[in-house]
């Protein structure tokens, strides 16, 4: 009973766990912090892989954030948006993603301290918001324009594959992303638009790295239906149809009833003469090669074989998309329609044996809008790598692309932009001022985590970092091949705008969300607090 006599009221179900206050922040945090640790030894060029083991027992090795987090099983519902950060940076941005998660972490960690000395969580959250706003200003001032420089453009790739498992080969696979993203890259009213979609990717295990090629066409996971068609067509005149080439089956039900057997022999010379006619007009509109969406008839499979067309059936309508942007032609529905101004056209379709399955390769398309690229690796697990390299890459090169604008990478920009900051802090005063400043040395942790990771003193390399930006030198960053550090423009040390850009504003925003939250409910069976190990470190 309570003192003034009345008895306690429950508003939440039973098992219903409550968080509130500093209690609450400090759980959130930490949880924030834990996963912003569980990546932080993957950033940079130095940067370790993670083996992630599911229940299943299925092994993914990598150092690709995004891929880490996903695959992780995270319960705890502030570790959860933190994850979401990797998510957005990941769709927006294709790389980037390590850093985001990082800044979102330290972002935290300071705000805590700022906490313990009586900052209101709203005015820490007012100043961060200030302070990424300015920082966004900084970036535009610090970009370098790409003037359609392809240089520039490789210099990204190469960088983005740094320190992955196809960083040995970046030189390589860094043409092969810039070729193919400037293949694809269309203008659009004065707007620059490429559409990741176009690039087709196909992968397989066996041969090299340096096995991969860009294709000016389509691969097609497909072998020809019948063994007796060409295996190679030079001059390809390429009908896309996504109807089957086969008897068409009546909608409603229906019976037939044959009284005399040269009935039934009429009957099925019938079917056999609709599926010769329509053989008949593919040939006639001078295709030599069908592409169907749909079955071709084991019947229509010899004529076609007897007329010498290759033909592919069960084509993904993807593929029938990506066909139809490299070869310029039109997908048919009714075959009876089919013309040769339909018709699409590559210079040569070709059946390969790539690994242990056939592929098809038309290639030779004169005005190619969507291409393949061809990866290979020594084992299922590298070639799983190198395509997650290359999406990172031949991403981050469309942004590149697209926006005109590049940083120079190694953290010098974020070192620059936090002594900035710093400048910036002492003409806003108040305690906004204090989290301003605290976002400044939160910006500064990407250099210092590049630093460790290199197995180089954090804290002398900083003071170095911040003695150079103080002399001027504005493109300075971490070496982390020789220690100490480097003007990373001279090293092609590249990274799009909009990389960082959106790392800054997603951390802010989530950092700023997590902050606002002083009360966690949760349904019976939900972690919310966590529990800290014997190290002292939370677990997830």
């Amino acid at each position: 009973m309570y003192g003034n006599g009345q008895a306690p009221i429950f508003i939440l179900k039973e098992g219903t766990q409550r968080t509130r206050g500093k209690t609450a922040q400090s759980n959130n945090i930490a949880a924030a912090k834990a996963v912003a640790d569980a990546v932080r030894s993957t950033l940079g060029p130095k940067g370790m892989d993670k083996m992630l083991v599911d229940s299943m027992g299925d092994v993914v090795i990598t150092n690709d954030g995004a891929t880490i987090l996903k695959e992780m099983d995270i319960e705890h519902p502030a570790a959860k948006m933190i994850i979401e950060v990797a998510k957005t940076q990941e769709q927006h941005c294709y790389d980037g993603t390590t850093t985001a998660v990082i800044l979102s972490g330290e972002l935290l960690k300071k705000s805590e301290d700022l906490i313990e000395q009586n900052v209101h969580p709203t005015v820490i959250c007012e100043g961060f918001r200030l302070a990424a706003e300015k920082a966004c200003e900084l970036l535009e001032i610090h970009g370098i324009s790409t003037e359609n420089d392809t240089d520039i453009l490789n210099e990204v790739a190469k960088t983005a594959l740094t320190g992955k498992s196809a960083g040995a080969v970046k030189s390589f696979m860094a043409d092969i992303c810039v070729r193919a993203v400037q293949a694809v890259g269309v203008v659009e009213d004065g707007e620059r638009l490429v559409d990741i979609k176009d690039i087709k990717v196909e992968k397989r295990q066996g041969g090299s790295i340096r096995d991969s090629s860009l294709i000016d066409g389509i691969i097609l996971d497909k072998e020809r239906v019948h063994s007796g068609m060409p295996r190679t067509i030079q001059n390809g005149k390429i009908a896309l149809v996504n109807s089957a080439v086969e008897v068409k089956k009546t909608e409603v039900d229906a019976k037939i009833q044959i009284t005399d057997p040269s009935q039934l022999a009429l009957f099925l010379e019938e079917e056999e003469q609709y599926i010769r006619n329509l053989v008949d007009t593919i040939e006639n509109s001078g295709a030599n090669v069908l592409i169907c969406q749909k079955g071709i008839d084991e019947l229509a499979q010899h004529y076609l074989a007897k007329k010498g067309i290759f033909a592919i059936r069960r084509a993904k309508k993807s593929d029938m998309e990506a066909l139809s942007k490299a070869t310029g032609g039109q997908i048919i529905t009714n075959i009876e329609d089919i013309s040769p101004g339909d018709l699409g056209h590559a210079a040569r379709i070709e059946e390969k044996k790539i690994g242990e399955s056939e592929m098809t390769f038309i290639t030779g398309c004169p005005e190619a809008k969507s291409v393949s690229v061809l990866l290979r690796g020594g084992t299922e697990h590298v070639v799983d790598e190198i395509r997650r390299a290359f999406d990172d890459a031949v991403g981050v090169v469309s942004v590149a692309w697209e926006d005109g604008a590049v940083l120079t990478g190694g953290g010098s920009v974020l070192a620059s932009i936090s002594r900035e900051l710093r400048n910036y802090a002492e003409t806003v005063g108040g305690r906004e001022q204090m989290a301003i400043e605290a976002f400044s040395g939160a910006l500064e942790i990407i250099p210092r985590t590049l630093a460790e990771n290199a197995g180089l003193d954090p804290v002398t390399t900083i003071i170095e970092l911040r003695k150079a930006h103080a002399d001027g030198q504005k493109y300075a960053g971490i070496n982390v091949y020789e220690g100490g550090v480097a003007n990373m423009k001279d090293a092609n040390v590249l990274e799009p705008l909009r990389v960082v850009e959106q790392a800054i504003q997603s951390a802010t925003e989530t950092a700023i969300m997590i902050l606002r939250i002083d009360d966690v409910i949760s349904s019976k069976g939900v972690m919310m607090d966590g529990n800290m190990d014997d190290t002292g470190d939370f677990q997830m």
